[in-house]
């Protein structure tokens, strides 16, 4: 029975099916599915290829900075530079969303991480003392940040905040891989979809979700090794300040076409 037991928790099933890629290169992956994306907004729109793989990069990053939350020795820094980068990060988003320095209808997705991170910061301190009193003020305080995401409208809303939480809580589960695609698949299937796509299979039509497409991001999430990779605080930071730079980059190229061109 024992070794039964043994053969179970050591099945690649139960946690990760596999194996291979570091954390460095998942955000890799992800950056340049969210640039892939982004570019088709703002130059080459049309390009609808480019929004579905773009779909894939929301996932990549959650199940990171879950990852990040767990292996981090301060949380509290954790915070600071995520906060410090959607600040920085506002104005450029701003602009690429609507031409407009201002624009409170929608946050940016760094500001989506900092609340998942905040739900995070609850439950961890639940988890370390599971008192009735504590896991209740957790799971509302946990409700409340969701329901900010939404009233924020920060990218993703609270489903986003909802996506890291599951990345969290799931991660030491058996068959923790299947949980969390469900919760992915619910999320964005039913309360996140976006529009509708069409496609034709010889005289049958068929119509998904565009947010169907996100639930590839677990090829590449299931190939993770638990190792962070190298690179340090270059790539650390350099992929924080990706996002406003590449945001900015892209509305400049924008009015040059539009104005120049």
């Amino acid at each position: 029975m024992k070794d039964m037991l043994c053969k179970f928790r050591n099945s690649p099933f139960v946690k990760k099916p596999f194996g291979g890629l570091n954390g460095n290169v998942l955000k890799i992956l992800a950056v340049v599915f969210m640039t892939l994306d982004h570019t088709r907004v703002a130059v080459v729109d049309g390009n609808m290829w480019m929004n579905y793989i773009g779909r894939l990069s929301f996932p990549i990053f959650a199940f990171l900075i879950s990852e990040g939350f767990i292996h981090t020795s301060n949380f509290k820094k954790y915070l600071l530079r995520l906060t410090a980068f959607a600040v920085i990060s506002e104005i450029p988003f701003n602009v690429f969303c609507s031409s407009k320095t201002f624009f409170p209808q929608y946050q940016n997705v760094l500001f989506t991480f900092f609340l998942s991170v905040l739900a995070l910061v609850l439950i961890d301190f639940a988890k370390k003392e599971p008192t009735l009193p504590k896991v209740a003020g957790a799971g509302l305080g946990t409700v409340i940040i969701v329901f900010l995401a939404e009233v924020l409208k920060v990218d993703y809303g609270g489903a986003g905040v909802v996506i890291v939480i599951a990345f969290y809580l799931f991660r030491k589960f058996p068959f923790a891989f299947l949980a969390q695609f469900i919760t992915v698949f619910v999320v964005f299937i039913l309360f996140y979809p976006g529009r509708p796509v069409f496609f034709k299979i010889q005289d049958l039509i068929f119509c998904i979700p565009v947010q169907s497409f996100a639930l590839f991001s677990f090829i590449p999430i299931w190939l993770y090794n638990g190792k962070k990779g190298g690179g340090g605080k270059f790539l650390q930071y350099g992929t924080y300040g990706f996002y406003p730079v590449h945001i900015a980059i892209l509305c400049v190229v924008r009015y040059l076409l539009k104005n120049i061109v």
